[in-house]
């Protein structure tokens, strides 16, 4: 395929951010396969901490990771995403190469245990602010689930309000199938340590 899928293109362009030995974050863990993409590029040295509300996302990460052998380069924290900058170690302010969020909810969960932009938000802000120069967020947005809709415009207001001397800011979408996810991209500027 010559166009990528959301999912696939932000692991292409995440990959080329996240050095072996790198740190990285998955803000929302899920069923486990972003913090498996960030576990695997980070390596052996490198560390990833995930995030999410719901124990049951956490024992499915848990068993992903264990599967494939890499659990040890996790932290998995039970924990929204918004307050992350209260589970994180200081020292790594300012080092993340990563922060990945998919939105919406756990998939075969229950749907109607959402991101809202009230947490999003806030979680979005402190990756910025802990973000490597060169480092990248990414966020895949979902308007097909109540709520969704709304959440993808306030992230959407959010990253446009950027400044670009700091950051560079990409939206990618599919223009021909209606409530298709989507990707915001963030960029920290390499120059703007």
């Amino acid at each position: 395929m010559i166009v990528p899928g959301v999912l696939s293109f932000s692991h292409a362009l995440v990959r080329q951010a996240v050095d072996e030995g790198g740190i990285a974050i998955d803000a929302t863990a899920g069923n486990g396969h972003d913090t498996q993409f960030l576990a695997e590029c980070v390596g052996p040295a490198g560390k990833v901490y995930a995030f999410d509300i719901q124990q049951e996302a956490l024992a499915r990460t848990k068993q992903r990771l264990n599967e494939q052998g890499i659990a040890n380069r996790v932290a998995l924290i039970h924990a929204g995403h918004h307050e992350m900058d209260r589970h994180l170690p200081e020292e790594i302010r300012g080092k993340l190469q990563a922060v990945m969020f998919n939105l919406g909810y756990l998939p075969h969960g229950d749907p109607t245990i959402i991101t809202r932009p009230e947490t999003t938000l806030p979680a979005l802000k402190t990756s910025a602010v802990w973000l490597a120069p060169g480092g990248v967020l990414s966020v895949v947005l979902y308007t097909g689930h109540p709520g969704g809709q709304e959440e993808a415009e306030h992230v959407l207001q959010w990253a446009q309000s950027l400044s670009s001397q700091t950051f560079q800011v990409m939206h990618y979408r599919l223009l021909n199938r209606k409530q298709a996810p989507s990707l915001v991209l963030v960029e920290k500027r390499k120059s703007a340590a």
